[in-house]
């Protein structure tokens, strides 16, 4: 199936701490937003935050532009309290990466392989990804609770390789077998 990759970014630093209703620290997004990313297997993307953690199993998060565009046609029209930042810019909500035409949400409890044109790579998908507090700040009122369920999917990528900006392929989608979601989540360090 083929697909877009909207946006990557790569973030060396957390943008969205402390209290949303201070707002977030000034920074240019565009700093951050790259045209190609090196994944590593069990790492994530080469110079984000999360690169090497130790929940390897949420290295890479990814969400569908789609859902950001529903969001704004739900809260940013005539509406008595009207968002004031649009359109959305769906790289705000600080997923790894941006897709169209795929339903990223779906992924979640899967392996699929994704080959940007630089080759495949697999990826394991253990939980989708929770919307934060911060999507009020950064989007309009409401959007935490409205994007509850379709803020995309963490993941960890099972190969080494190189993704890019641009067209896209999922192949392989397999489901993992529920015995193995829990095995995987419960034996992630704590620590």
């Amino acid at each position: 199936m083929k697909f877009e990759i909207r946006s990557l970014l790569v973030s060396r630093v957390r943008r969205y701490d402390g209290r949303p209703a201070d707002g977030p620290a000034p920074y240019d997004i565009r700093d951050e937003l790259v045209e190609t990313a090196r994944v590593r297997a069990n790492k994530g993307l080469v110079g984000d935050r999360y690169f090497g953690s130790r929940f390897t199993f949420a290295a890479m998060s990814m969400i569908a532009a789609e859902k950001i565009e529903q969001l704004e046609r739900d809260l940013a029209g005539e509406g008595l309290f009207p968002a004031a930042n649009t359109p959305f810019d769906p790289a705000l909500a600080r997923r790894n990466l941006v897709t169209h035409g795929l339903d990223v949400d779906a992924l979640a409890r899967t392996t699929f392989t994704l080959d940007a044109g630089h080759g495949p790579i697999r990826f394991r998908s253990m939980t989708p990804a929770n919307p934060c507090a911060w999507l009020n700040t950064v989007y309009a009122s409401g959007a935490h609770q409205a994007m509850r369920g379709h803020a995309g999917i963490r993941c960890e990528p099972l190969d080494d390789g190189q993704l890019s900006v641009g067209p896209a392929r999922i192949v392989d989608i397999r489901p993992i077998p529920p015995e193995e979601l829990t095995r995987r989540i419960r034996s992630a360090p704590t620590s």
